[in-house]
């Protein structure tokens, strides 16, 4: 059983360790505990001393070095852990932090296997910790505006969903290093897919996919520089998407219905403003969604979820069921062949009053790390 649920002394905030300190937490995860008002951040875990030291004096809390995760977790004032480590750690922080009785938020991919996404449920079910897969989209505005849509019926039966997602990749980046878990159906797959899953409210039941390699490109020595999946879903109904670490910047989504289209421009970015296009029958509208922090709303919504003992969404379920479809996606490039799935019934899906809105947190000022994209 846990021995930690963020109430001891009357106590009515969650206690985080954050693991990792680059670009993503840095950027977001820790200026993201000053709009969580059930959250509290208590200590930093990296193996870098520059950063510890800097950013515990900025954000006013203790620092470890990762070699000491042991007296952390051991602390009572820790509830729970933000795991901000490359793809390949997950495993073992979460397994580590859930049998110290610690609950785990935890950075998408969940895992870079099957096996290791059921080590971490198993984990953290079997310790009676709750697990949380860092979905910040299952609560912000402009997506969950997208479901409300599909939901009213706006656009007729749904029948197909289109994406891309890209960006140049910055040399020497960890997303380029096989063994951290890195290339791009990794690091941009996930959004995709989960975009279309929470859309169609379904899951894949066949997978093509196609790889792009471009060896002569430093940057992909070890890694494909781009995939183009499509998915098959019950109902007769497609989506397909592309990802890429070598092309122009894009992100956007498109889904089309019997009567009209809904697109969302910049809808899976974690800063700036999106913009949504309504078509029915020829009559566009168009929405603008304001900059907010996306980040928060995790904090947010896992706290409350340990503090009320209440099921999690996204729980480590929803991140599993991603990771089979990357891994079914990579098995069909390299196999040159479609793939079958099949699924157990989900517990939920985001639902629009997900909905949880924080102002955009200032651009703080980065140690020892840069951005993954080239500028």
């Amino acid at each position: 059983m846990a021995r930690k649920n963020g109430r001891g002394k009357g106590n009515r905030q969650v206690g985080y360790a954050v693991i990792g300190l680059g670009h993503i937490a840095q950027a977001a995860v820790l200026p993201a505990f000053a709009h969580a008002h059930n959250a509290k951040l208590v200590a930093l875990v990296s193996g870098d001393g520059q950063k510890r030291t800097r950013l515990a004096r900025k954000y006013h809390c203790d620092a470890y070095d990762v070699r000491d995760l042991d007296e952390v977790l051991d602390r009572p004032d820790i509830d729970a852990v933000y795991i901000a480590e490359p793809n390949d750690k997950h495993v073992d922080f979460a397994v580590r932090s859930a049998k110290e009785g610690v609950h785990v938020l935890c950075e998408k991919p969940l895992a870079i296997s099957e096996e290791e996404c059921r080590r971490m449920i198993d984990a953290c079910r079997e310790a009676g910790v709750k697990l949380m897969t860092a979905y910040r989209l299952h609560f912000e505005e402009s997506n969950l505006e997208a479901v409300k849509l599909v939901e009213q019926g706006k656009i007729g039966e749904l029948r197909f969903f289109t994406s891309v997602f890209a960006y140049q990749v910055r040399p020497g980046n960890i997303r380029t290093s096989a063994d951290r878990g890195g290339g791009a159906i990794w690091d941009l797959g996930p959004y995709c897919i989960n975009a279309a899953r929470y859309l169609f409210r379904a899951d894949p039941v066949e997978v093509f996919a196609t790889r792009m390699d471009r060896r002569e490109d430093e940057r992909f020595k070890d890694v494909h520089e781009g995939m183009a999946v499509q998915l098959k879903f019950p109902g007769e109904r497609t989506a397909q998407f592309t990802v890429s670490f070598g092309a122009y910047e894009q992100d956007q989504y498109r889904l089309v219905g019997t009567k009209g289209h809904i697109e969302l421009v910049d809808g899976y970015e974690y800063s700036g403003p999106r913009e949504l296009r309504l078509s029915v029958r020829g009559k566009e509208r168009v929405r603008k969604f304001k900059a907010a922090d996306q980040f928060a709303p995790e904090l947010i919504a896992f706290s409350k979820a340990i503090l009320e003992d209440t099921d999690v969404e996204p729980d480590g379920e929803e991140g599993l069921r991603d990771v089979r479809v990357i891994v079914a996606a990579l098995k069909s490039a390299r196999e040159d062949r479609s793939l079958t799935l099949s699924w157990p019934a989900p517990k939920r899906r985001p639902e629009p009053s997900d909905r949880i809105y924080r102002p955009p947190v200032r651009e703080p000022h980065l140690v020892g790390v840069e951005a993954p994209t080239l500028e």
